[in-house]
């Protein structure tokens, strides 16, 4: 194909040839006494005008330099030896970011200003390129021209977190079932039953120096019946829902308390019976971990309280029998004597009235007759109170069977861990997953 030739005149031709492509000429023309007229100029320009040609490095005035650049520009576009589109991307983009600079050294002849724009503009156009590779077309057309930009947006994201037993399953485990061990990448281990890549069934689960749990297991965790121990010596069986403990069981902890009864989701809630190693003991009814409601409680010192509790405290109405004799039978507040009640001592003498935190006062708003009457109603009640607390639910047959269910549990459980092995000592390279 051949090309037009390009030419721009400024006075009297003077040509200039490109030795590779002879089709391209510029052509500029000086006039003869161009260096006289030049030296004229200069001596009648003032000292502000002479600094400011000097450092000025355009000699054209901007309209005629625009123009110039921009045939110079669609020029190199054109030339038959230099295809912009067979060259490689990072050199296209470098010739892209450099052609603002002409035309920003075009228009201002003050080029250190020229140069701030430049390097904003050279910020800006940055900026809006990473911001580009976020979007799929052009992650992809940096994957395949720019390899060296891959770090941009190559960087692993960060996993969510999951909070679930050892680590999470690969995706070719999803099919895997039978009696198999499993080991952890944080050191746990498991053996037994596995359905579709998931714990099912019976096993035990290691953890890594800190215990095992034996029994049921239904998706991943405890569900049925199990018996889990810790390194300390806390020990519990019982039933479990969804990983926490639910049901009926016993937990015994490490100093020796003991507690036997009810638990939802994982806390004592219902009735029970809690031991300590001091010899105190209560027996009633729990909520959210805390005594709460009817309990009956036994003191170490031999004091016994039958009545009402809020959150862990006497709190209601109830009698305090006192290990010396005396009996105090009324109202409580927070774990202190407050509002009507009789306190009785163990000659048979009696103090009764209004009670302000644990000492009796006298109420000048309530005549004799009318304190009186409800000191008596408060005794009643509180009485009443007692005997309730007293006749709580027994749950002992009910934990019995449910600590009889978690023993079977766990040995079927070593049953199932025991074939585990077995099927990884006869199948090691293809009956043992190991999470890395």
């Amino acid at each position: 194909m051949r090309h037009k030739k390009s030419v721009f005149q400024i006075g009297e031709e003077e040509e200039y040839s490109d030795s590779k492509n002879p089709n391209f000429k510029i052509k500029i023309t000086f006039p003869n006494d161009y260096d006289t007229i030049q030296k004229d100029v200069f001596s009648k320009m003032n000292p502000q005008q002479k600094k400011s040609n000097q450092k000025s490095l355009i000699c054209c005035s901007s309209s005629e330099a625009l123009l110039a650049t921009k045939s110079v520009a669609l020029k190199l576009l054109k030339l038959s030896h230099v295809k912009l589109f067979w060259i490689k991307t990072p050199s296209r983009v470098v010739i892209l970011l450099c052609l603002p600079s002409v035309y920003l050294f075009s228009f201002s002849s003050d080029h250190h200003k020229s140069l701030y724009l430049y390097m904003f503009f050279l910020i800006a156009v940055s900026i809006f390129l990473l911001s580009l590779l976020n979007l799929p077309s052009i992650r992809l057309f940096v994957a395949r021209n720019l390899p060296i930009l891959k770090l941009f947006y190559n960087s692993n994201p960060r996993t969510p977190v999951v909070w679930a037993i050892g680590s999470v399953s690969r995706p070719e485990e999803t099919a895997v079932s039978g009696f198999l061990v499993k080991v952890y990448s944080n050191g746990d281990v498991y053996e037994g039953e596995f359905y579709k890549g998931r714990c099912s069934g019976s096993g035990v689960y290691y953890y890594n120096m800190n215990g095992r749990y034996e029994g049921d297991w239904v998706d991943q965790k405890y569900d049925g019946y199990g018996v889990e121990t810790w390194a300390k010596g806390s020990r519990y069986r019982g039933q479990y829902r969804q990983g926490l403990r639910h049901g009926f069981g016993v937990y015994r902890f490490y100093v020796g308390d003991m507690y036997a009864g009810g638990w939802i989701k994982g806390q004592c809630h219902g009735y029970g019976v809690h031991t300590c190693v001091d010899g105190s003991k209560y027996f009633g009814e729990f909520k959210g971990g805390l005594k709460h409601g009817l309990g009956h409680y036994h003191f170490r010192n031999g004091d016994i309280y039958a009545g009402e509790y809020f959150a862990d405290k006497m709190h209601g109405f109830g009698v305090y029998n006192f290990a010396n004799g005396h009996r105090y039978e009324g109202g409580w507040h927070e774990g202190k004597r407050q509002g009507f009640g009789m306190y009785t001592f163990r000659n048979g003498e009696t103090q009764s009235g209004h009670w302000e935190d644990g000492v009796l006062s006298i109420n000048p708003h309530y005549p004799m007759s009318v304190s009186h009457a409800k000191v008596l109603k408060a005794v009643e009640e509180a009485r009443r109170i007692a005997e309730k607390a007293a006749a709580t639910m027994n749950v002992d047959e009910k934990v019995n069977r449910a600590m009889a269910a978690a023993n079977r549990a766990a040995n079927a459980a070593r049953v199932a861990a025991v074939k585990a092995v077995q099927s990884r000592v006869h199948h090691y390279d293809h009956q043992t997953l190991v999470i890395v």
